[in-house]
């Protein structure tokens, strides 16, 4: 009989002995890794159905199957569909920035969970998964692409391929986050490019899309612009978060 389970787990128990694991958003100590606290997890709103069947945005009550919220109907996204695990608010907000610049990425495989649980749909049907990339400057400084490790992470939960290079972002745009909506899509504008050799990879294929936020949608946007213009057959997004009500300019 083989050793590896038992080394596994031996070597588990010693390391969290040592170092004990710890909640993801408040860092207080818990049973496994990779978990919440029971004070932090009933903060966090998870997402689900009735939503937009466009964006995602969640409804109140019961629309209809096809049923588009009010920015969707006036102005359709560039890319088909989009899904979110949470709300992005201040119970998830510390959550995400440390897993966005603060190495917690032990968390990864949790959050691929919630993703691929809240946008089951759109993983079966994806025949590539692919990151939002970072440009390389900021990729330098910050270490790792959390939208790369969330793709990685989803496309071995189901078994999906999963193209990190598929984009390249060819500008080093300043953030996003103190932008309003026409600045954001002013800013990421010819911003993305599809990575040279892929043309084949996205020609025909539908393709999902990673990130950790959705806010108003100015990059998933401007990368499924690049991706439709190559010969996508489609482009869908998955967020781990996003925004429910963005005050447009």
């Amino acid at each position: 009989m083989s050793l590896a389970p038992a080394l596994r787990k031996s070597a588990s128990w010693l390391l969290d002995a040592i170092l004990p694991p710890r909640c993801l958003k408040c860092g207080e100590i818990v049973a496994d890794s990779g978990s919440l606290c029971g004070q932090c997890w009933p903060e966090l709103k998870f997402l689900g159905p009735p939503c937009c069947a466009c964006c995602g945005l969640p409804f109140e009550f019961e629309m209809g199957e096809d049923s588009l919220c009010g920015a969707c109907t006036a102005d359709r996204p560039l890319y088909d569909q989009a899904r979110a695990a949470l709300t992005y608010d201040d119970a998830s907000r510390d959550l995400i920035l440390r897993f966005k610049h603060a190495d917690r990425i032990d968390g990864a495989a949790t959050f691929a969970g919630w993703m691929a649980r809240a946008g089951a749909e759109l993983v079966a049907s994806a025949d590539i998964i692919a990151p939002v990339p970072l440009h390389r400057w900021r990729l330098v400084r910050r270490r790792y692409n959390q939208a790369a490790i969330l793709a990685n992470a989803i496309g071995h939960l189901r078994g999906k391929l999963v193209v990190p290079d598929l984009l390249v972002r060819r500008r080093a745009t300043p953030s996003q986050g103190h932008l309003g909506h026409s600045q954001r899509h002013r800013n990421v504008a010819g911003a993305f490019a599809l990575h040279p050799g892929r043309a084949q990879v996205a020609k025909g294929a539908r393709i999902l899309l990673v990130d950790d936020v959705l806010t108003t949608g100015a990059t998933a946007e401007a990368c499924a612009r690049t991706l439709r213009n190559v010969g996508a057959k489609a482009v869908d997004l998955l967020v781990l978060a996003r925004v429910v009500r963005v005050q447009p300019n």
